[in-house]
């Protein structure tokens, strides 16, 4: 835990972990845990989703924080499909008790390089009016990419991981545009939650394990999570999607 910190602050700290899964406290880092605190208390105080993207090194950074939906991911990733943002790194925390907040950060790039002061003004905004229903990300898509083309070369897995005690769903497809949008699309069309991520990119393939809670915030038990993966496969090949 971190030190220096008030005994009022390390006590709301410890009641705000409290609503994340066992493993958060664990395995996040303290200034991660601080930083989510921080996003929940803006977000208390604006009654709006957080949505900040700035230069972090050489790329941006995109911070968000709302109640988790299952359709936030559809229409972030679809912003930013939208845009031509390449995705280099993904980490995301969600609660699975109220007030189920979900924080993200997302690292971004486009053509190599960080986002234009504007063009990240502009991401900003559609994915507020993503939001609220007034950016129809889809048809915006539909413009750039063919939604009805399959992904290649698409493994999905569902497991109960044994660390973190929760849910998970493996996929793994090739490289392609609008992929993570589809992944996301195809998680929301199955009514499903994602509470923590993990990303990794190599040698043309994009591997996703996504940490979930079922319809209505529940566990998913075991036959209805092989039922789940072989769904989410058949709509990411372009048989169901």
């Amino acid at each position: 835990m971190a030190l220096g910190l008030k005994s009022s602050t390390l006590e709301l700290l410890k009641r705000f972990n409290r609503a994340f899964p066992q493993f958060y406290e664990q395995f996040v880092s303290s200034e991660i845990q601080l930083q989510n605190l921080r996003l929940a208390y803006h977000l208390y105080k604006t009654k709006q989703a957080v949505i900040e993207l700035k230069q972090e090194g050489s790329k941006s950074a995109l911070h968000f924080a709302y109640r988790n939906q299952s359709f936030l991911l559809s229409d972030i990733f679809g912003v930013l499909a939208a845009y031509g943002l390449t995705i280099h790194s993904l980490s995301l925390y969600g609660q699975i008790y109220p007030p189920m907040l979900v924080f993200i950060k997302l690292i971004v790039s486009r053509s190599g390089k960080a986002l234009t002061e504007k063009t990240a003004e502009n991401v900003c905004r559609a994915i507020r009016e993503a939001l609220a229903g007034r950016f129809e990300v889809e048809e915006m898509l539909a413009v750039e990419f063919n939604l009805d083309a399959g992904l290649e070369q698409v493994e999905t897995e569902f497991y109960v991981d044994p660390v973190f005690h929760l849910p998970a769903l493996l996929i793994e497809a090739d490289n392609q545009p609008g992929l993570f949008y589809k992944v996301m699309y195809a998680i929301w069309q199955e009514d499903l939650l994602v509470v923590n991520a993990n990303l990794l990119v190599w040698r043309g393939r994009t591997r996703l394990i996504l940490y979930l809670l079922g319809p209505n915030e529940s566990l998913i038990p075991e036959y209805l999570g092989q039922k789940i993966a072989e769904g989410v496969k058949q709509r990411l090949l372009g048989r169901r999607f």
